[in-house]
Formats: C-alpha cells, structure tokens, sequence
C-alpha cells in the first residue's frame, strides 16, 4: 500500500510537471510573439503566476473531490488512480510532440473515466457516483467554453479598435504590446487557479484510498506540492505548443493578442472562482486566439492547423479512457 500511495503521487507530481511544461507557454505566447516579452521574462512570469494561483484557490477540489465521484477504498482505488495518471500524462506528452495545444482536464477525468471501466471489466471496484453531475460540472463547460471564448474573442476586438480609434496604428499597438505582460500574467494566473487544483484533488483521493487522508480537509503541503511542480514545469518551458498557437494558427497584431488574453483569463476567473467549474485553460486560449484572429480584416487563422486541433480535442476523451483502461489492465496484478 505505501508502495502504491507514492508511485501515485509521483504520477501526478508528474502531470502537474507535464501541465505546466505544456500548457503555461500557451499562456505568454502571443506576448512573445508580439515582443512584448522575451521568452526568459515570459517564462518567469507564467512560473511565478501558475504558482500563485495553485496556492489560492482550492474551489475546484471540492468539486473534483466531493460532487463528481469517490475512489474505492483500498489497492483498487490507488490502481485506479495511478493509471488515470499515466494514460493522461502519455497522451500529453504525445500531443506536446506533436504541437497541439490539447485539454489535460479531459486527458485526467477520461483517463480516471476509462480505468474505472477497465476495472470494472476485471470485476473490481469502479469509480463510483459517476453520473449526470459529471455532465452538468465537466462535459457541459468544457464544451461550451471555447464556443464563449471564440465569440467573446472575435466581439471584444470592437469595442478596444473603437477605444483607440483615435490612436496611430503604431501607437495603438505601443500600447497594447506594453499591456500584454500584464494580459499573460492574468493567463497564467488563471492557468493555476484552474488545472493546479486537478493534481490537488487527486492527491487527496490517493490519501482517502490508502486510508491516511481525512475527508473534507486539505493538507497544506498538498496545494504546495501542485505549485512547485507546475512552476517546476513552467520553468522548464515548452515552446512546441507556444509556436503552434503563435505562429501556426494565427498570427496576432498587439491589440487582439491582447483581447484574447484577456478574454481568455476573464473566463478562467469567473469559472475557477465565480462558478467553481472546471475549463480547459487550453481550449479557453485557443479558442480566444481563433476568434480573435478571425476579426482581422485578412485571413491569417489557419483553418488547416484549426481543424487538426479541434479533431485532437475530439479524440482525446476517447484515447485517454482507452490509455486508462490499458494501464488498469497491466497494472492489475498489484491488485
């Protein structure tokens, strides 16, 4: 049992590494793109705000820990666990291969999803209490949020043209280039208040499993050990998927690169803290990113690049519960 508590907390130390490698670069890329910050400052500055955030707001775990559903007790619940952890953490560093921006909240809940079948098919204990609260809490938002980032994306480039309709374009771009550090920032922040409490929650799991966590608290080193390893991450960087939302889908000017960081942390706000629902920091920032691009009076969002992100967004529920239920399988003599 002790054996099996730490290799699932080093699983998850390690998704919350991958997270932060892939996902906080997604966060000042059209800074850097725009020149706003060199990509060391960008780095440092996603670190330092992915790490914040994780340690601000547990909301999130509550949700992931009490509403959606309960881990069986025991070796079973651990198995489960681990291999959620590793079919979502496989699947994100073969997207981060590849260059697509891709959710690791789908990655994690669908290969949680996928190893609960699995055991169940060995006629182990499931997940239990999975039904329409996983629906109304995870399906539904991480569907919508990107259709809202687009169309706030594509809208709010209006009203910021119209505020500096009396501004140089030269000017213009000045200005918002210089507030983009501070529009990368609010991603970044918002990055940790949403995914750092993934990891967070999983970990609590792993202690009610093994019989060493009491239900309803939240241990401090918890939080702290999801922030270290996703500012560990950060730091490390990862530009695969940076030069995909920066330079392969669409090339920004200053002022909508920085109405989709904005629009993109607003959202992560307001479902991190005014909900308390989970979204994919990574379809939030695209789709904010498209939606802004598509604003631009010349074409320069790249359809081609779009649809193979959106078909990897389709497949990754499906891989990752297939990813789960394989590692449930092979792990199954620990049981």
């Amino acid at each position: 049992m002790p054996f099996l508590l730490g290799a699932v907390i080093v699983a998850a130390a390690i998704f919350a590494f991958l997270n932060g490698f892939r996902d906080a670069s997604s966060a000042v890329a059209l800074s850097v793109r725009s020149r706003a910050l060199t990509p060391t400052y960008a780095v440092l500055l996603a670190g330092l705000f992915n790490c914040l955030g994780a340690l601000l707001s547990v909301a999130l775990v509550a949700v992931f820990a009490g509403h959606l559903f309960t881990v069986p007790p025991g070796r079973t619940g651990l198995l489960l666990l681990l291999a959620g952890l590793l079919g979502a953490c496989l699947w994100g560093v073969h997207q981060w291969w590849r260059g697509y921006p891709s959710s690791s909240t789908h990655a994690l809940i669908s290969g949680l999803v996928g190893a609960s079948l699995g055991s169940a098919m060995l006629g182990h204990a499931p997940l239990q209490g999975i039904n329409a609260t996983l629906l109304t809490l995870v399906v539904l938002p991480l569907l919508i949020s990107p259709v809202i980032a687009f169309v706030l994306g594509f809208a709010a480039v209006y009203p910021t043209a119209w505020a500096l309709r009396n501004t140089t374009p030269g000017r213009a771009f000045r200005r918002t280039r210089q507030i983009q550090s501070v529009a990368g920032a609010a991603v970044a922040f918002g990055h940790g208040l949403q995914d750092g409490q993934r990891t967070t929650a999983v970990v609590l799991f792993a202690l009610l499993a093994a019989g060493v966590g009491v239900a309803g608290e939240v241990p401090l080193w918890v939080p702290v050990f999801t922030a270290v390893m996703l500012t560990a991450g950060t730091l490390c960087g990862g530009w695969r998927i940076s030069y995909t939302l920066g330079h392969r889908l669409v090339r920004l000017d200053p002022m909508r690169g920085f109405v989709a960081q904005i629009v993109a942390a607003g959202l992560l706000f307001v479902g991190a803290i005014g909900l308390a629902l989970p979204l994919s920091t990574t379809h939030t920032v695209t789709s904010a990113i498209a939606g802004a691009g598509r604003n631009q009076r010349f074409s320069v969002a790249n359809g081609r690049v779009m649809r193979r992100i959106v078909w990897m967004w389709v497949a990754t529920p499906f891989a990752c519960a297939f990813l789960g239920a394989l590692f449930l399988l092979a792990l199954s003599p620990l049981a």
